[in-house]
């Protein structure tokens, strides 16, 4: 992949996780407006029970997809990798969604639900999964717009029918079922374009067993990763009630919209580093890492400060003015948080290069416990406030650890000049919308606008944005 595609299929990407943000963002006034904070608390738990089933249930194959198909040239191989892994993948959900529903009077007592909500949970995982063996598919290929197009599409479907299902008096349980409808679309749209490029071939399991003991130790670190992001929002639940749940997730999803920078790199970068890794281009490799840090740095360092200073009043915007005085404070801490995840995803890519899944397991698992240890016994002391830091510390402990694997593994360069600029551009855009202290949304909106001219010109002036950053921006968004 040429410097060029990579910084177009960015763009492209970046649209689409734009779609995904968009999304979340949507939902939370539409939800706490209509639900209030208990009702989002139980949409919440509902999200959360999706990220953590569907990562166990594919065995993380849909991951190895990309790192083993990536390079293949062999079409039957290809076929059979992809076959193979539906085909294993469907068994897996299958028994999940059953669990699912064997255990409904379970799951509607701790979501504080009916249990028709946990029979459609169950018909959504288990569409969750396939498509996301063919989502990968479609990433393992490079064939980022037809990717873009299905995440979009799924996204938009599920805009459009949950707030049509809540406007129409339908409530949660009409929520839930619009979730499920546009999964089911794009799996058959999805499977058409599959056998379209692929044909069909009935799956012999040639290289299943290798997949596996690449992806079966991602397993616990799919879990341990969920329970770093997502095991507090349990547990206040537990400790706390749902009404908390739904004070402090409102305040997450704003704080996680950092993700909105690093998930582009997340997508691109493992096809195109196994390729280039495979083809011994080492220096390469380098260089999408450095240069994919810097521009994750250039857009999230400023998102941080940016929202630090506007927290309170974005956080009344979208969801209600008792929510936002109960956790605006959370806002800095999980986008600080999320910062640091973000740079553990780049960097952790090198440990994906080297097959070392196990390493990262343990990674993972250490920073859930420390995470798990802080919730348990901070959060009945400090409330919502001891979930952030809990946070902050399970992916600080990624990240401090894949920061160590590099250096002692494949050392590539850093540019520390650049980031220091940011964070000096950061801090005068900071300073200057505390100044203008804005309310309503209006205010808000033209305070963003302004903050980013003003880091735009803090930048050029220090000189960190030059020819090169030019000519990479006009890649950017030259389609």
């Amino acid at each position: 992949m040429s410097y060029i595609k990579f910084t177009k299929d960015l763009s492209i990407l970046g649209l689409t996780n734009l779609a995904i943000s968009i999304k979340t963002l949507i939902f939370l006034p539409v939800i706490t407006k209509l639900l209030g904070a208990a009702g989002y608390g139980i949409w919440t738990q509902i999200a959360v029970s999706i990220s953590l089933a569907v990562p166990m249930a594919t065995l993380g194959l849909p991951y190895a997809l990309v790192r083993f198909l990536a390079p293949e040239k062999d079409k039957k191989q290809i076929q059979d990798g992809i076959y193979s892994t539906l085909a294993t993948v469907s068994a897996v959900a299958l028994l999940f969604s059953i669990l699912f529903l064997l255990f409904s009077p379970l799951f509607s007592s701790i979501f504080g639900g009916k249990e028709i909500l946990i029979a459609l949970l169950a018909c959504i995982i288990f569409f969750e999964c396939l498509n996301d063996v063919l989502f990968n598919v479609f990433r393992a290929f490079q064939q980022n717009q037809k990717y873009s197009l299905f995440v979009i599409s799924q996204n938009l479907g599920e805009i459009s029918l949950v707030i049509m299902a809540l406007l129409l008096g339908w409530g949660m349980i009409g929520a839930v079922f619009s979730l499920f409808i546009p999964r089911l679309i794009i799996f058959l749209i999805m499977s058409a374009e599959t056998i379209k490029n692929f044909g069909i071939k009935a799956p012999q399991f040639l290289k299943t067993r290798e997949y596996l003991r690449f992806s079966v130790p991602s397993i616990s670190a799919n879990l341990s990763s969920w329970m770093v992001q997502s095991s507090d929002k349990y547990l206040i639940g537990f400790f706390l009630g749902s009404a908390f749940v739904g004070y402090y997730s409102p305040a997450y999803v704003i704080g996680n919209s950092i993700t909105f920078f690093i998930m582009p790199f997340i997508f691109v970068l493992p096809a195109i580093l196994s390729k280039a890794y495979e083809e011994n281009e080492i220096k390469k490799v380098k260089n999408y890492l450095k240069n994919s840090l810097k521009i994750f740095l250039a857009l999230a360092i400023p998102s941080l400060f940016g929202l630090t200073a506007l927290s309170k009043q974005i956080l009344t915007i979208c969801s209600t003015p008792e929510i936002a005085q109960k956790s605006y404070h959370i806002i800095p801490l999980v986008s600080f948080a999320i910062l640091l995840f973000g740079l553990y995803s780049i960097i952790g890519q090198i440990m994906v290069l080297k097959k070392k899944t196990k390493i990262i397991g343990m990674i993972w698992g250490i920073a859930a416990f420390l995470n798990i240890t802080f919730n348990l016994f901070l959060v009945p002391i400090l409330g919502l406030l001891a979930a952030a830091i809990a946070t902050i510390i399970g992916y600080a402990f990624a990240f401090a650890v894949a920061v160590f694997y590099s250096k002692s593994n494949f050392n590539f360069e850093f540019d520390w000049s650049f980031t220091l600029k940011s964070i000096l551009s950061s801090l005068l855009m900071y300073f200057s919308v505390l100044l203008f202290s804005p309310a309503g949304l209006q205010k808000t909106i033209a305070a963003i606008i302004g903050g980013a001219a003003i880091y735009m010109m803090a930048m050029l002036f220090l000189k960190a944005i030059g020819k090169k950053e030019i000519k990479f921006m006009k890649n950017l968004f030259k389609f």
